[in-house]
């Protein structure tokens, strides 16, 4: 047994420990502490662990391991552990390589939405720099088109047609040969200046007109809408004749009707909503729900059956 044993035997039995006692405080295995008091040193698991097992036995039992350390000189001192420091040397470098490996995935994370700015960027360039095809200049247009300046309006033939073109300054006069145009007929348009509307008379509650007009001549009614009005118009005498309109009007309603020999006959619910024309003559009653018969003054209308036939309503 050495000297240091002796002593932290002796200081162990006067504190009335036993080495169960010992290793419940220290934490250390007893064969442990017999080897410490045996001085065998080859019993624990290294040389580090000697001054370490020592100064904990010393503490436990009550004495002072520095003073315990230099009275028993001969306590093998801890060897720089290799293995230990690789361990350690281990052991710091792994949190570097962990941060390391964090930072990984936001580098990727941004790295991909600045390519695709950059793709963005380098294809907004690209179509910036090309012509915009409808400001460029048409490089050959077809011979076809010309200048509106030189072009020379043709002539007008007597009649309305278009008269043939005449030959172009470089050509041969003998040679050229005029092409014959045909002058389309004229479509007579309707007068309004002969034609006249007069109130001939009352039959019940229809005011009879009479349309004098030229034969042959176009004699138009047109009825503008300016609201809401209930309209009917019948060709003939009343409304068993044929139905041209029957309905309610809206405001910015135009309609046109050809008035002939059968007469025309109107029943508008609202007048003031409705302006009732005669080749541009206003035709009117005066009254707020109208009932109009037009005739024209050449054909079977005038005659005095047509105001006895009418509505009286």
């Amino acid at each position: 047994m050495s000297e240091l044993g002796r002593h932290l035997k002796e200081a162990r039995l006067q504190k009335g420990m036993s080495l169960d006692d010992v290793q419940e405080v220290t934490k250390i295995r007893k064969k442990y502490l017999e080897a410490i008091e045996a001085g065998d040193y080859k019993v624990l698991p290294g040389s580090f662990y000697v001054r370490a097992f020592i100064k904990t036995y010393a503490e436990a039992v009550g004495v002072n391991p520095d003073e315990l350390m230099e009275e028993h000189g001969n306590v093998p001192a801890a060897p720089v552990d290799t293995t230990m420091e690789t361990v350690i040397q281990k052991r710091s470098r792994r949190p570097e390589t962990e941060r390391n490996a964090k930072w990984l995935p936001t580098v990727l994370m941004w790295t991909f939405p600045v390519l695709i700015i950059v793709v963005i960027y380098l294809y907004a360039s690209s179509n910036m720099n090309k012509p915009d095809p409808d400001k460029a200049e048409p490089a050959n247009l077809t011979t076809a088109t010309q200048d509106p300046s030189k072009v020379q309006p043709s002539p007008t033939a007597e009649g309305g047609g278009v008269a043939a073109p005449s030959a172009s300054a470089g050509a041969d006069p003998v040679t050229a040969t005029p092409e014959a145009t045909i002058a389309p007929t004229a479509t007579p348009l309707p007068t309004t200046q002969e034609v006249t509307v007069t109130e001939d008379r009352k039959s019940g509650k229809t005011t009879v007109y009479k349309v004098s007009a030229p034969a042959g001549s176009a004699v138009q009614v047109e009825i503008a809408a300016t609201g809401v009005s209930w309209l009917e118009v019948y060709k003939g005498e009343n409304s068993k004749g044929e139905k041209l309109s029957f309905g309610n009007t809206a405001a910015g309603d135009n309609m046109s009707f050809t008035l002939d020999s059968e007469g025309m006959y109107i029943k508008s619910g609202y007048s003031p909503a409705t302006e009732i024309t005669v080749n541009g003559q206003v035709v009117t009653d005066g009254k707020t729900s109208s009932r109009l018969l037009l005739e024209l003054d050449d054909g079977p209308a005038a005659t005095g059956t047509g105001a006895g036939n009418s509505e009286t309503e």
